[in-house]
């Protein structure tokens, strides 16, 4: 195999998904380093953008930011980009007709969740609507559509007219993720009490987690909080018995904070059920976290025995139980599953899919 993969990195100077931001970057740095012998990563990157990642080869810049790019290319205008083997580690891509026989051009993007679709409220309208459209432009003019589990795969094959274009590549913690040396002082300055549950989750599915840590005695601290949303929550939690004051709302973290909060946390509780990959999750196993979880398609895919899986209403007796006797358990297991997922081998698969194209 003797190829150019050009990465589309959309974020690296607007971010919109800080998630699927660092994906990228992780994906990109596990292609550079898993790449066959005379294959080259190039990079597709917005006006003003530079690449931190080193070994990548070309880097072409287009003419316009990334906010500019997105209403282009949703249109289907895509001047300047260029044909060739193009992956897209989000929904962002050049989707435009091209020729994968003749000059074999190939498109790939990926979708991380289905929040679009089964849960739009959990989005900014704009991004929401957005999204659906790049999915029609997905449908018409992608090679393969990359999603993380077989779960997210068997749902989008409901919404879209796919085929075999789907492909299940898993995502990964950050490249390096783990728990900070300065962890205690990173939990300090957050002004996180010394036991708590960590809940990552919907406005509305947070309820059962508050629930939760009542049962458990524990403060809750809630991760990845959109702005504005502060006040709802602490009603939530008033309203399922824990007093505002135990309830700790944070936005978005670095890596490094989440690395702090979750290794001081007994459990981590993931009330949310859409299909889609659980990024948090995934970190809590990294660090050796105890992991609940609602039992649904996606979380049966991507924790399996790595964390419990539970309905709603066994929420609170399972997070109780995972923060005292089933603790030890649960950290093994989760720390073993964890070893599944690395973007080099993540990378592989995706090296694999253009080849295969």
């Amino acid at each position: 195999m003797s190829a150019r993969l050009r990465v589309v990195l959309d974020q690296l100077v607007h971010v919109v998904d800080a998630d699927q931001a660092d994906a990228s970057l992780g994906l990109l740095a596990g292609l550079v380093a898993t790449a066959p012998s005379g294959c080259t990563v190039d990079a597709i990157v917005p006006a003003g953008a530079e690449v931190p990642v080193a070994g990548v080869g070309d880097v072409r810049k287009l003419g316009l930011g990334r906010r500019e790019l997105a209403g282009s290319w949703q249109l289907g205008i895509a001047p300047g980009v260029g044909g060739g083997l193009i992956h897209s580690p989000t929904l962002m891509a050049p989707l435009v007709r091209h020729d994968r026989v003749h000059d074999n051009d190939q498109t790939t993007v990926t979708v991380w969740d289905l929040r679009a679709w089964e849960a739009p409220d959990q989005l900014p309208k704009g991004v929401a609507a957005w999204q659906r459209g790049m999915l029609r432009r997905a449908v018409r003019h992608a090679d393969a559509v990359v999603v993380p589990s077989h779960a997210v795969a068997a749902r989008l094959s409901e919404l879209a007219k796919l085929g075999d274009r789907i492909r299940v590549i898993a995502g990964a913690p950050p490249r390096g993720f783990a728990v900070p040396a300065d962890a205690a002082a990173r939990r300090d300055a957050l002004s996180l009490p010394a036991d708590y549950v960590v809940l990552s989750g919907s406005s509305t599915s947070l309820q059962e987690g508050f629930r939760a840590a009542v049962a458990a005695g524990m403060d809750a601290v809630v991760l990845d909080a959109r702005e504005g949303t502060e006040p709802r929550l602490a009603e939530a939690a008033s309203a399922a018995g824990l007093p505002e004051r135990r309830a700790h709302v944070r936005g978005i973290l670095s890596a490094e904070d989440r690395g702090a909060v979750l290794a001081g946390a007994s459990v981590f509780v993931a009330t949310d059920a859409v299909a889609g990959w659980p990024w948090r999750a995934v970190e809590a196993m990294t660090v050796g976290v105890p992991v609940v979880a609602v039992d649904s398609s996606a979380h049966h895919d991507v924790l399996a025995d790595g964390g419990r899986l539970v309905t709603e209403d066994g929420i609170a007796d399972a997070v109780a139980d995972a923060a005292t006797s089933a603790g030890d358990r649960l950290r093994v297991l989760a720390s073993d599953r964890a070893r599944a997922f690395s973007w080099d081998s993540s990378a592989e698969r995706v090296w694999s899919l253009h080849a295969d194209l």
